[in-house]
């Protein structure tokens, strides 16, 4: 099986980088008009075989993200401000994605920047916009704050019982770290973590987890029925991954048999929990390997958490092809587009060229004000 380790820095790594940040604000504009529809409503105003096409706000429709996305991108622009944090000698330090989450509840509590807005996403005022953002992350940071204007102290874990599916929404980037700098272990462990910020309950955190293994195997260059069967063994060995485990296992099996159904699809739940967003949209990516658009239709089309199923399914498939594979009768109404690409690439060149950047004490190229 080919692999590209070796030379991550070139255009194919930056263009899955870029494929999988794209493709997942793609099928999250795509599932977000139709989020708490049922299946038969949406067949019916969309008819067969489902939803292609953003919907609403006039023709050509926009492709409005919603929080999925949000907490995606300020999952990077945690992971480029925790690459800085190198030079100090501290290792790559997963809490400074916290500190991101904790910036990013700015954007849901506040109407515009403030002064001192950390890092390109903290200054665009196109992200301080609430699109049903999710009472568990929400709560969770809040609680974290504990009245103050700051999360106390970061990196602490949630200590409610929520397996929602808002951890495994926003974890794929830590998979598109370069496979010479983590390993496939650490992604796991780490993307597990994160979640772990909002989310509680064991199955709220071992998707993401999952999540982040499987981005980090296509970034390698394997095959999606490849990155799962490595993730999966990974999954085993820990307590109670007994529901993932299944979830996973009845996507696979749903898939084996051809040609997709939203039966089949709403078999696997309504991906409101994270097992149930993650096995959709593994579902999906499996029945139409080959095809984006498709795939992300399948993905959407059920009566349940279709953003985030979209997203997630648009972040597996954009990391395993890259960026053209993305539709691009979907990409180029898809809001932020600049800005998910621009940070794409600033994620690609913090962990392939930061010598260049800013190195161990230097030089001084305005890349740590950029990220505050």
């Amino acid at each position: 099986m080919r692999r590209y380790c070796d030379r991550v820095s070139g255009a194919e790594y930056r263009s899955r980088v870029r494929g999988c940040l794209l493709g997942g604000a793609i099928g999250d504009a795509l599932g977000h008009p139709v989020e708490f529809w049922s299946a038969d409503v949406i067949l019916r105003e969309y008819g067969q075989p489902g939803v292609r096409d953003f919907q609403g706000g006039g023709s050509p429709a926009p492709g409005l993200i919603t929080d999925d996305t949000q907490m995606t991108l300020f999952t990077v622009q945690g992971l480029i401000r925790a690459g800085i944090r190198r030079d100090r000698g501290l290792g790559l330090t997963l809490g400074v994605v916290h500190e991101a989450y904790d910036h990013w509840l700015d954007t849901q509590r506040l109407s515009q920047p403030p002064p001192g807005a950390v890092g390109p996403l903290g200054r665009a005022g196109w992200l301080y916009a609430q699109r049903a953002p999710g009472t568990t992350c929400l709560g969770a940071l809040g609680t974290a704050r504990g009245g103050g204007e700051r999360i106390r102290q970061y990196g602490g874990q949630a200590t409610n019982n929520s397996k929602g599916c808002g951890g495994v929404m926003r974890v794929a980037p830590i998979g598109l770290l370069p496979p010479s700098i983590v390993t496939a272990d650490w992604c796991f462990d780490a993307g597990a973590t994160a979640a772990g910020y909002t989310h509680g309950h064991p199955t709220g955190k071992l998707p993401a987890g999952v999540l982040a293994q499987v981005v980090h195997h296509l970034v390698a260059g394997e095959d999606l029925d490849a990155a799962l069967d490595a993730a999966m063994v990974t999954l085993a060995t820990h307590e109670s991954h007994e529901e993932t485990t299944e979830a996973l296992l009845a996507a696979r099996r749903l898939a084996a048999r051809g040609e997709p159904t939203v039966a089949a699809v709403e078999s696997l739940g309504g991906g409101w929990v994270a097992e149930e967003a993650l096995a959709i949209a593994v579902y999906a990516a499996l029945c139409h390997p080959d095809s984006m658009l498709d795939a992300l239709s399948v993905a959407v089309t059920h009566g349940g958490d279709s953003d985030s199923t979209g997203a997630i399914c648009g972040n597996i498939l954009g990391a395993w092809h890259g960026e053209d594979a993305l539709p691009p009768q979907l990409l180029f109404r898809v809001e932020g587009r600049a800005t998910i690409a621009e940070l794409a690439d600033d994620l690609v060149l913090e962990f392939t060229a930061s010598q260049r950047l800013h190195g161990d004490h230097g030089p001084d190229t305005g890349w740590r004000e950029r990220y505050g």
